[in-house]
């Protein structure tokens, strides 16, 4: 590896790609060599910093992934499903390691993943930033404390151009509350709820979405007891702080061994 970090970035005219690439920039142990976007994309041959806003960069956009990887040291992708499974297939044919961000990944999806992380370092988040990821385990330890007297309520914000709903990070701190209560999200998640649905039952864990302007992102997790309620809400106020996350994993993923990492073993959260 070079003294500083060779890093190519997937979907170059995405909003979040563009803050990683302009974030990489200014990175004093970073430098961008690559960008790429789909076939057929109208930024194919254009000046990667330019597309993103932040400058010029040096480094034209490509199609194609794979002739990059050579040059690089780590991959960072902020792209969607299927385009992100296929990028970390040419990581790990390549043994370079990848960063993860896409949102909306399957079972299947993550199957593939965690089967091409095998060869290769790969940490995978739907959310990046350190401070959702320091609430994961904050919630984890609220609700063994609070136990099963308490309902469990989740909403999630973001903008209206969000593709996948509920978000990644909301589906991740359900998983988080369902697992520190000994329940199957799968059996008691609600998804909103509409019409004569009844008394509450105590088991449900509710996640609600909404989809608004230009909210970058926030959540927010309900304890509602009798008598009294706790909240607990992140809110996102810019890109960047997923961004930063996202270079610490880079960070990590360079020196790491063969494996499927999260932002938990990034920041050295698991116990």
């Amino acid at each position: 590896m070079s003294q500083k970090i060779r890093a190519v970035v997937t979907g170059a005219a995405g909003k979040m790609a563009g803050r990683m690439i302009a974030l990489i920039r200014e990175a004093p142990d970073f430098v961008l060599v690559g960008a790429t976007e789909r076939p057929g994309h109208p930024a194919h041959g254009r000046d990667a910093g330019e597309v993103a806003g932040a400058g010029h960069a040096g480094v034209k956009v490509a199609d194609d992934i794979a002739p990059l990887l050579s040059g690089v040291d780590v991959a960072i992708d902020f792209t969607a499903p299927e385009a992100s499974v296929g990028h970390v297939r040419a990581a790990a044919a390549a043994g370079k390691a990848i960063v993860v961000g896409t949102t909306g990944l399957s079972k299947d999806h993550l199957a593939e993943i965690r089967r091409q992380a095998e060869r290769i370092p790969c940490v995978v988040a739907p959310n990046m930033s350190v401070g959702v990821n320091v609430l994961y385990r904050l919630l984890a330890e609220a609700a063994r404390l609070l136990g099963g007297d308490y309902d469990v309520e989740l909403f999630e914000a973001h903008h209206r151009f969000k593709k996948d709903a509920p978000s990644g990070t909301a589906l991740k701190m359900a998983q988080v509350l369902a697992e520190a209560l000994g329940r199957d999200l799968e059996q008691v998640g609600i998804y909103g709820r509409k019409g004569m649905v009844g008394e509450r039952p105590r088991q449900e864990i509710g996640v609600h979405t909404i989809r608004a302007g230009d909210i970058v992102g926030e959540h927010t997790v309900v304890f509602g007891g009798m008598g009294e309620r706790i909240e607990i809400t992140h809110r996102a106020h810019s890109r960047d702080n997923f961004g930063r996350g996202a270079l610490r994993a880079a960070r990590f993923a360079v020196r790491a061994a063969p494996g499927l990492y999260d932002m938990g073993d990034v920041l050295g959260l698991k116990k």
